[in-house]
């Protein structure tokens, strides 16, 4: 594929771009229980002395990230509202007004959220996990949109789970088009719905000359949107470091 050869031909005015569960890390039953395929890290490593920007934009929390993955690495968690650049951790300066409303919303979802939901609390947002009972997933939705409409929280769905976050307009494609200036290349590789913005962030890219590779994660629970729209598959997280390591293979 030809973006992919000119990705490997300027790395160091590429940039590449990753999700994390479901791409770095395969879809696990309990959030808390995620972690990388073996050897990412050190992939990540290898990447980052090669490419111009390598970030992991994510859901989760940076404070998660950190714990699984190098600190040479960008890191964007809550789809950006909080992130780890050069070490240095910044927010969004609108997020930081919401954290008690988030903190309200969790606190209630364990109080009174549908039995069998597992409440996640990030700090600037909150998920709500129905992955272990998923007959809850319709129940979880009335309870989430009702609570959206009353703390004035901006509902998400994602992969047997559905998020509240505030309402500020960051996601992944704002994410990778401010990290994008300055380069020539840039790649994103990516499994569900949320990606969906980093895709969209690319095309307008594209548009304006710069390379880009929009890449799906295949798994079971892929977003077909996601396939639809993707310039090239691979066969879930195995089938994303290879793709990565094949970045790294001389011409």
């Amino acid at each position: 594929m030809d973006a992919l050869l000119a990705l490997r031909r300027a790395p160091a005015s590429s940039a590449v771009f990753l999700d994390f569960d479901g791409t770095l890390a395969p879809i696990v039953v309990a959030a808390d229980q995620a972690r990388p395929l073996p050897g990412v890290a050190d992939l990540l490593l290898e990447l980052r002395q090669a490419f111009g920007v390598v970030a992991v934009i994510s859901g989760r929390p940076v404070s998660y990230l950190r714990g699984h993955l190098p600190p040479s690495v960008e890191l964007h968690g809550l789809y950006g509202l909080e992130s780890v650049v050069d070490g240095e951790l910044s927010h969004h300066p609108e997020a930081l007004a919401w954290r008690a409303v988030v903190d309200g919303v969790a606190d209630a979802a364990r109080r009174e959220g549908p039995p069998g939901v597992d409440v996640e609390h990030k700090g600037l947002s909150l998920t709500l996990h129905f992955r272990r009972h998923a007959a809850v997933s319709d129940a979880a939705l009335v309870w989430a949109t009702a609570a959206a409409e009353r703390s004035g929280l901006r509902l998400r769905r994602a992969k047997m789970s559905l998020e509240l976050h505030p309402p500020i307009d960051v996601d992944k494609g704002t994410v990778v088009e401010a990290r994008s200036v300055g380069m020539t290349g840039a790649c994103y590789v990516g499994d569900d719905q949320g990606d969906l913005p980093a895709f969209a962030a690319l095309d307008r890219l594209a548009r304006q000359g710069l390379t880009s590779l929009k890449v799906a994660v295949r798994t079971s629970e892929a977003a077909a949107d996601l396939l639809a729209q993707a310039d090239l598959e691979v066969d879930g997280p195995e089938g994303a470091v290879a793709l990565l390591r094949g970045l790294l293979q001389p011409l």
